[in-house]
């Protein structure tokens, strides 16, 4: 560390100035003692002369500047592709261990001058290389925007990307590689040479269809190096086959997209199985079969809006519940409520708006149990919206609204929110909410709060309640339209306010046809690798929601083998997450006791298979090259691994790089100093004394 004087606002040129005043101090001192000796004198002199001059510079107060170089090592981050794609289309000789443990080795052969960093991806990116080779899908684009964000700042040398090109998630990694700002040196995994194979390449359809209604799926067959044979496509429902087509293989590269009509004559999850039949010498038969699961609903859930005047809110929240098939929703003038059958519906969302101002309305939400909810404005009448329910109060001297931004609660539990849905909303526009002082009636839960400026209240924005076995829902501001604008010029979607209402929607109509102990799943179908989240409600004798009974369920597979769970607590309801299961069909029994009523719940979900992996067989080392030659890397073969260390050592923009840090204090807050001057005038003194001058 190297130190130094600097004046910033005061001249050098008190330097010599304090000097001299401690010259002349040491000399007005002991120009004529008479008990010491010269060499006494001089010595004495020379403390007096460095005590007066330090204090003087002192007073003056220049700046010590301070200089540290520290050295960073060029990292090098090493990224291995861990999807089943690699381990199962793999060229004729390649051992996966072999290579994995020679990928290890660049560790130790470029030694302690770089700082070598392991990581493995599939569809995120983990710590360490793997042999397990086991993902179920890739996001190549999603692995270099972790590491890209994990060493942002930091001096990366050089990223060594061991993977096929294939990719099944996220964007085009080209674009994703051109943040990275270093040399990328792509290890070129897979065959490039189309086998011969027959296989679904994608299946596109509704998840929803309604019963008695036809719908299509759209099949898309592919085949390699199968000129002239012919591809045989049939779907089976149940064992019963439904549907077949043979299509002549026309070229060694066919594709074609099949359009298959199908019809949804039974209620529930329907499993719809969609294969190939074999050829011979096929590579795979893996990717020649793929299962989907279609809900058959008896009939759309009705939602209906009531408003006094149009605001682009209204379409908004149309849009966003139209999203699940399930829903239908209808727009009404609050004048036109005549022509309106309110029994017909699940929900109704009244807004800026009050029940009181139409007696039909008021009458049939006092007598039914229909859930309601309510969104304020600049046009509500709070005195009438009080009057109405008993979730949120308002008291507000004036009729004034104000800018409010949307805090996500941590532990709201009557429904789950997806974590990049809380991120996108905490950064939306502010909706306008009356101004005034909020409370909440005892039971209400909060999803939103009210961010006033940088102010995190505890106002409620979005709230929910029971009411005598009517739920009730409260978003105490408008302008969702902003949101959703917001949304998609900052991520090219609506996702967040989409799901946010359509998952209030959902909360509130399952009220619809109330049941003491209630059993869902978050989704009847889940990913393979995904956690499976299913949740638990129970009401007392008063259609009150409460948890303390102990809840208890099995969840059994086609195989007859049983996992057995706890619910755990939270909030006022239950909620399990079972973790990861195998794929297959599941159903489930949940029982609990309260007091003396015993309650049953059953119901079935899917854990869906991926064979996203198997739809590509040729490697892409195309991009790879692609990706190299753009970072100013290089592409290499499994069998070239050894050349990398050198390729690294030989690139002279991979070095260690020295950061020079500079530092500023007050030269009052050198401590060493105010020690010197103490050991000076101690021993002057001392001296003095020893010899009579004192």
């Amino acid at each position: 560390m190297h130190f130094s004087l600097t004046w910033g606002s005061v001249s050098g040129w008190w330097v010599p100035a304090c000097l001299l005043l401690g010259l002349l101090y040491a000399w007005l001192l002991y120009r004529q003692p008479v008990n010491l000796a010269k060499y006494y004198r001089i010595g004495l002199s020379v403390a007096r002369a460095v005590v007066v001059f330090l204090i003087a510079m002192l007073l003056v107060s220049p700046l010590v500047k301070s200089i540290r170089y520290d050295a960073q090592k060029p990292l090098v981050l090493i990224a291995q592709d861990n999807s089943s794609s690699i381990n199962t289309f793999k060229t004729p000789g390649f051992n996966v261990d072999d290579f994995v443990a020679q990928l290890a080795k660049l560790k130790e052969t470029l030694g302690d001058k770089y700082d070598v960093q392991e990581f493995n991806f599939d569809k995120d990116l983990a710590n360490g290389l793997s042999t397990k080779f086991n993902g179920k899908q890739t996001d190549i684009a999603n692995a270099l925007h972790q590491l890209n964000n994990k060493f942002v700042n930091q001096n990366i040398g050089a990223l060594v990307l061991a993977t096929d090109g294939l990719y099944n998630q996220g964007n085009d990694p080209q674009y994703e590689a051109k943040n990275i700002k270093t040399s990328i040196y792509t290890v070129a995994l897979g065959d490039t040479v189309a086998k011969r194979d027959l296989l679904i390449g994608n299946v596109n359809y509704n998840k929803t269809a309604f019963l008695g209604n036809d719908f299509e799926i759209e099949v898309l067959a592919a085949a390699y190096q199968s000129k002239g044979e012919n591809i045989r496509l049939t779907v089976t429902e149940d064992g019963r086959q439904v549907y077949a087509q043979t299509i002549p293989v026309t070229g060694n590269d066919f594709k074609k997209l099949v359009p298959v009509k199908l019809n949804a004559d039974k209620k529930g999850l329907r499993k719809f199985s969609i294969n190939i039949a074999p050829v011979k010498n096929e590579l795979s038969t893996q990717n020649n079969t793929e299962i989907i699961y279609v809900d058959v609903l008896d009939a759309r859930q009705k939602v209906l809006v009531l408003y006094q005047s149009a605001h682009p809110d209204i379409t908004v929240i149309k849009q966003a519940v139209e999203t699940n098939k399930n829903y239908e929703v209808k727009t009404s003038l609050l004048a036109d409520i005549a022509d309106v059958k309110l029994p017909d519906y699940s929900l109704i969302i009244l807004y800026q708006t009050n029940a009181a101002t139409s007696p039909a309305v008021k009458n049939f939400i006092a007598k039914s149990k229909t859930a309601v909810w309510y969104i304020l404005g600049s046009q509500s009448d709070l005195q009438g919206f009080n009057a109405e329910q008993n979730v949120v109060k308002i008291s507000a001297g004036r009729s004034e609204t104000q800018e409010v931004y949307a805090l996500p609660e941590v532990g709201f539990a009557a429904f789950t929110l997806s974590d990049s849905s809380r991120k996108k909303i905490i950064n939306l526009p502010p909706l306008l909410a009356p101004f005034g002082s909020y409370g909440t009636a005892a039971g209400t839960t909060i999803l939103l709060k009210q961010k006033i400026g940088a102010i995190a209240t505890t106002y409620p924005l979005l709230a929910f309640g029971d009411e005598a076995g009517r739920r009730t829902a409260v978003l105490t501001g408008e302008g969702l339209w902003r949101w959703q604008l917001s949304e998609y010029q900052n991520y090219g979607n609506r996702n967040a306010t989409d799901e946010l209402l359509s998952q209030t929607v959902q909360y509130l109509t399952a009220n619809a046809n109330r049941q003491r102990f209630r059993v869902y799943p978050a989704r009847t179908i889940f990913d393979e690798g995904e956690n499976v989240i299913i949740n638990a409600e129970l009401y007392n004798d008063a259609l009150e929601l409460i948890n303390t009974p102990d809840v208890k369920i099995e969840l059994k597979n086609a195989e007859d083998k049983s996992y057995s769970f706890l619910f755990s607590r939270t909030g006022q309801s239950y909620q399990l997450d079972a973790g990861v299961l195998p794929a297959g069909e599941y159903t489930y029994s949940a029982s609990t006791q309260n007091g003396k009523s015993q309650f049953k719940s059953s119901g079935q979900l899917t854990v869906k298979a991926l064979n996203l992996e198997t739809r590509q067989s040729a490697a892409n080392h195309q991009l790879l090259n692609t990706i190299a030659k753009q970072s100013g890397g290089q592409m290499l073969l499994p069998n070239q691994i050894g050349q990398l260390a050198d390729l690294i050592r030989k690139n002279d923009n991979i070095k260690t790089v020295v950061y020079e840090d500079k530092h500023y204090s007050d030269i009052i807050d050198v401590k060493w100093l105010f020690v010197l001057i103490l050991l000076l005038l101690t021993g002057e003194w001392f001296l003095r004394k020893r010899e009579g001058e004192v």
